[in-house]
Formats: structure tokens, C-alpha cells, sequence
């Protein structure tokens, strides 16, 4: 049984004064409108509609939480990039996002989703930028693996790594389909090492 399957909904907040208790361990899980967070999600956790659950109407701009157990949670944060949003709700969301990955102590990890056929665009940059100068690990996910060819894909993918290595450094880039499942594997070994469960496994080995 996955460790993500166990992923439960906490709640939905408007910012990080509504998130509850600053301790633990939480991954949050950031992209763009269309890039197909949700669906991500829903495949980490082998659940077909977790992450759709907490996203009724008048829910769309909230930081949802999935708890993983006690101290482990997923994050949910709203997508970016939506061109009919008022500016107003941009630069409000824009702050709490700032807010969240700038003041969230138990944020240990930030997975952005892009897609594949269209990365690193200025808003992802952004995000990753921001969350490189607070020293918080990223992963960029490269989703919708499944719409390109596997000679194309592996060409997309070098690209994108060598794209992140120059413009912020220590980035891990993965290609994964929601549709497939295909890298899965590699988006679970990066969560392991951020969640400490590896760690937890090597203790149980040695005991």
C-alpha cells in the first residue's frame, strides 16, 4: 500500500493564517491552471477524485490540505496563470502564495507542474525562483508525458533539465503522465526523501 493513498482531506484556507498548526511536514504541489494538478494528485493517490472533493464552487483560490498522517500533509495550491481572473484576486492569491512559501516553516518540498509540450514559462520561473531563494527543494513536473512520442519526450526532458540548471541551479525535472502512470516512480523516491519516510525505512532495516 502507497504511503500517498492514505491522503485524506483536512480542510481549505484562504492563506497561512487559516492553515492550522506550522509543524510536521508538508509538500506542496503548485502549476499552472491547465497543467493538470489535479489529476496528478488523484494518481499519487490512487484516488479518482480527491484532489476534485475540495474544489467546489467558491473554493477555486483556497490552499487545500490532505493529510497524509499525523505530520505529513500534501498541499493543494490554487493554479496560476488564469487570464480571466481580476487583477485584484491575482495579487491577493500572488501574496499568499508569497506568504506561504516564504513564512511556511513545515513546508519541506514544492513540486510545480507544467505541461510537458510547454514548460517553464515566466510565471513558473517565478515560482521556482522564489522558492530557490528560500531554500526550498523543487521538483519541476513535466505532465501530459503521454501526448509526446517517447524519442520526443526524452528530448523535451534533457531540454528542460539543462533549461533549470541554467536559470536556478539544483532543480530536479521529471516527466510524468497522469494518464499512464509513467513516472510515477520517480515523483514517489523524491516525496520519500522529502516526507523522511526513507528514513524511516532504514531504521526499521537496522533495527
Amino acid at each position: 500500500m502507497s504511503h500517498y493513498s492514505r491522503a485524506k482531506f483536512e480542510l481549505s484556507a484562504p492563506d497561512i493564517r487559516h492553515l492550522g498548526e506550522d509543524e510536521g511536514i508538508e509538500i506542496a504541489f503548485a502549476g499552472r491552471s491547465n497543467a493538470g494538478k489535479s489529476s496528478a494528485l488523484n494518481r499519487l493517490t490512487r484516488q479518482k477524485s480527491l484532489a476534485r472533493t475540495s474544489k467546489t464552487p467558491g473554493r477555486t483560490q483556497m490552499i487545500n490540505v490532505f493529510g497524509l498522517d499525523e505530520t505529513r500533509r500534501l498541499i493543494d495550491l490554487p493554479g496560476y496563470g488564469f487570464a480571466q481572473v481580476p487583477l485584484a484576486m491575482k495579487l491577493k492569491w500572488q501574496q499568499a502564495l508569497s506568504e506561504y512559501l516564504q513564512s511556511r516553516n513545515s513546508l519541506q518540498g514544492l513540486v510545480v507542474m507544467m505541461d510537458i509540450r510547454h514548460p517553464f514559462k515566466d510565471l513558473d520561473q517565478q515560482l521556482i525562483q522564489w522558492a530557490v531563494d528560500a531554500n526550498i527543494p523543487v521538483l519541476a513536473l513535466l505532465t501530459k508525458a503521454d501526448k509526446l512520442k517517447s524519442g520526443k519526450r526524452k528530448a523535451t526532458l534533457l531540454m528542460a533539465r539543462e533549461a533549470a540548471l541554467a536559470f536556478c541551479g539544483d532543480v530536479t525535472v521529471h516527466a510524468f503522465s497522469s494518464l499512464n502512470g509513467l513516472g510515477l516512480d520517480n515523483v514517489e523516491g523524491v516525496l520519500d526523501a522529502w516526507f523522511g519516510y526513507l528514513k524511516d525505512q532504514d531504521q526499521d532495516e537496522a533495527e
